[in-house]
C-alpha cells in the first residue's frame, strides 16, 4: 500500500526531507473537513435564510453580496498576515492550529433557530454571518497557501491539489446528499404527494427547517473539526522565506507584478457566475421540478436537487482523475481554457432545450453530467496554476509571498459565492417566489418566475463559464517555463549558500 502511494503521488520513500504521501493525505483529509464546512454555509444559507427564517428573497441578496464582498475584500489582507508570520509551525499551519474551534462554535451559531420574518432576526444573522466569513477567511487561505509550502515540485504539488480537491469534493457531495434529503423528511407532513408545502402550512414547514438544519450543524461541525488537526500536526513546510517582513501595500504590488496571477484573478470574477447552478439548484428543484410533479426513487422537492448535484459527480470525478494526464499532454491553461469553452456549449443547448419536458429534464440532466468535466478540471488546475504563479514571482521578483497568491484564490472562490447567493436570492425576488405564500411557485400561475429561475441556473451560467477562458488565452507561464523559474531559483540560492 505504501508503495502505491509512493507511485500515485511521485514521492520518494528514501527522500526524508521530500513530501511523503502521509502529509498529502493529510493534507487532503483537512480539504474534506473544510468542505463540509463550507459545504453547509455556501451551499445553503441563503436557503436557510429565505425558506427557514422567511427572510424576503432581495433582503438575503443584500446581506450575501454585502457579507460576501467584504469577505473577499479580506483575503488580500489574510494573505499578508500569512506572509507576516513567523512561527515554530511555519507560515500557513498554524492556523489550522488555532482557528478550527472558533470555526465551529461560528458554524452553529449561524443556524440558530431563531423567530422568521423579525426585523432583529435579519440583523443578528447578518452580523453572526459577517464574523463567520471573517473566521473562514483565517483558516481558509493558509490552508490552501500550504500547498505551495509542502513541494515545489509542479507535478507532485498538481497531484496532491487533485487528490485534496477529490476529498472536498466528498466532504460537499456528503452535504448536498445529506441536507436537502434530511430537510425534505423533517418537512414531509407539511408537504403534498407532489412535494409542495400546503397552503396554510408554510410556518410549520419553516419551523421544521429551523430545527433541522440546527442539528445538521452541530453533526457537522463535530465530523469536520478534527480533520483540521489532523493536517496540522501531519504536514510540513520546507519552501518559504524568513526574510524581511513586508507590508500589505508592498505585497498588493507583488500581486500586481505577477501577470500569470493577474490572468487567473480576471479569469475567476469573469466565471464568477459559472456556478449559479448550485445555488440556485435547490430553489429549481423546489419551485420547477415540483411544479411539474416530478419526483424520482421516493424524491421530490428539494430533495432532487441531490439528483442535481450527484449528476455533476461522474464528469467531476474523471476529469479530476485525468488532470494529471491531460496537464502533462495539454498543459494546465489550455486543459482549462477547452473544458470550460465546452462547459458553456454545454449549458448553451440545455437552455434552449428547455425544462418543461420530460425530454428536456432528461437533456438536461445529461448536460449536467457533462458540465462535472469543467467543474472538476477548474476546481484543481485554477489551485495548481496560482501555486505556479508563487514559483514565477520568485523567479522574476526574489519574493514568494505564498499567502497573498493563495489569497487571490480564495478571493476569486468568495467572488463566486457572492455573485452566486445574490443572482440567485434577487432571481427569486424577481420571480415573484415567495416562500410563506405557497401559490407563488405553482406552474400554472407563475410561468413567468419558473422561467426566471431556469434563465439564472443555465442562461447566466453559460455566459460566465464562456468568459472565464477569455483571460487565459494570453496566460504563457506553461509547464517548461515554471521548472525553468524552479531550476533558476534553487540555483540562485546555491550560490548565495
Amino acid at each position: 500500500m505504501t508503495a502505491l502511494l509512493h507511485k500515485i503521488f511521485g514521492t520518494d520513500p528514501n527522500d526524508t526531507e521530500g513530501m511523503q504521501p502521509k502529509e498529502a493525505l493529510s493534507y487532503s483529509l483537512a480539504g474534506l473537513g473544510q468542505n463540509l464546512i463550507c459545504g453547509l454555509v455556501g451551499s445553503y444559507i441563503s436557503y436557510y435564510f429565505t425558506n427557514g427564517l422567511l427572510i424576503a428573497p432581495y433582503t438575503v441578496g443584500i446581506i450575501m453580496l454585502i457579507v460576501r464582498i467584504f469577505d473577499a475584500a479580506n483575503d488580500p489582507i489574510m494573505g499578508s498576515i500569512i506572509d507576516r508570520t513567523r512561527s515554530k509551525h511555519g507560515k500557513c499551519r498554524p492556523y489550522l492550529l488555532w482557528m478550527p474551534i472558533p470555526i465551529a462554535i461560528s458554524t452553529v451559531t449561524l443556524f440558530l433557530p431563531l423567530s422568521p420574518s423579525a426585523t432583529s432576526t435579519v440583523w443578528t444573522m447578518s452580523i453572526l454571518y459577517l464574523f463567520w466569513s471573517v473566521l473562514y477567511t483565517i483558516v481558509d487561505v493558509p490552508y490552501w497557501g500550504l500547498a505551495s509550502a509542502m513541494t515545489s515540485d509542479t507535478n507532485k504539488r498538481g497531484t496532491m491539489l487533485t487528490v485534496a480537491r477529490l476529498f472536498c469534493t466528498v466532504g460537499g457531495g456528503i452535504i448536498s446528499i445529506l441536507v436537502p434529503n434530511i430537510s425534505g423528511f423533517w418537512i414531509r407532513n407539511y408537504t403534498d404527494a407532489s412535494g409542495a408545502i400546503i397552503k396554510g402550512m408554510e410556518a410549520d414547514a419553516a419551523a421544521a427547517l429551523r430545527a433541522n438544519y440546527w442539528w445538521l450543524a452541530i453533526i457537522i461541525v463535530i465530523i469536520a473539526t478534527p480533520t483540521f488537526f489532523i493536517g496540522f500536526k501531519y504536514t510540513k513546510e520546507r519552501y518559504y522565506n524568513e526574510g524581511d517582513v513586508r507590508s500589505l501595500g508592498q505585497n498588493l504590488k507583488l500581486v500586481f507584478k505577477n501577470k500569470p496571477l493577474m490572468l487567473i484573478v480576471l479569469s475567476g470574477i469573469l466565471g464568477s457566475g459559472r456556478m449559479l447552478y448550485m445555488y440556485s439548484g435547490i430553489y429549481f428543484a423546489q419551485y420547477n421540478l415540483t411544479a411539474m410533479n416530478v419526483s424520482f426513487l421516493g424524491w421530490q422537492g428539494t430533495g432532487l436537487f441531490t439528483i442535481i448535484t450527484l449528476s455533476l459527480v461522474p464528469g467531476g470525478l474523471i476529469a479530476s482523475l485525468l488532470v494529471p494526464w491531460c496537464t502533462k499532454k495539454w498543459g494546465k491553461r489550455n486543459t482549462f481554457v477547452w473544458s470550460h469553452i465546452f462547459g458553456a456549449v454545454v449549458m448553451f443547448i440545455m437552455y434552449f432545450v428547455g425544462w418543461r419536458s420530460s425530454a428536456g429534464l432528461i437533456i438536461n440532466l445529461a448536460g449536467l453530467v457533462l458540465l462535472g468535466i469543467p467543474q472538476g478540471f477548474g476546481n484543481i488546475i485554477s489551485y495548481a496554476m496560482i501555486a505556479d504563479s508563487v514559483d514565477y514571482l520568485e523567479w522574476k521578483e526574489g519574493e514568494r509571498a505564498e499567502g497573498i497568491c493563495f489569497a487571490m484564490q480564495t478571493f476569486i472562490n468568495k467572488i463566486g459565492m457572492a455573485i452566486g447567493a445574490t443572482i440567485s436570492c434577487f432571481g427569486l425576488g424577481w420571480a415573484g417566489i415567495n416562500a410563506v405564500d405557497a401559490n407563488t411557485f405553482t406552474l400554472g400561475g407563475n410561468e413567468r418566475g419558473l422561467n426566471i429561475i431556469f434563465i439564472v441556473s443555465v442562461l447566466i451560467p453559460a455566459i460566465s463559464m464562456l468568459l472565464a477562458a477569455v483571460p487565459l488565452f494570453f496566460y504563457d507561464f506553461d509547464e517548461k517555463k515554471q521548472a525553468l523559474a524552479v531550476a533558476e531559483i534553487a540555483k540562485r540560492k546555491e550560490l548565495q549558500a
